[in-house]
């Protein structure tokens, strides 16, 4: 049970790691399309277009990547450890 929790766990802190770079990728302007920020934006958009549909732009401004990482933040440190025994 504990492994699992592990494996988890980490896979929200890749998670959180990969909204970050996609966040940085997109302040820059595409010279050409990249087999890795196609890779990024291919594995976060599951979890960021739902709450695109859910907040609005401030603007410029897109919060789901923030609200993303508040939420797997957490369920990672509030609600796993409650799955322990």
């Amino acid at each position: 049970m504990v492994i699992l929790l592990l494996i988890i766990r980490f896979i929200c802190y890749l998670a959180i790691i990969l909204i970050l770079l996609g966040v940085i990728v997109s302040w820059y302007p595409p010279k050409r399309t990249s087999k890795v920020v196609n890779t990024i934006h291919r594995l976060t958009e599951p979890i960021l277009a739902p709450l695109r549909r859910l907040i609005p732009r401030l603007g410029p401004l897109d919060l789901s990547p923030l609200v993303a990482i508040i939420l797997i933040l957490l369920l990672t440190e509030h609600l796993l450890p409650l799955l322990l025994p």
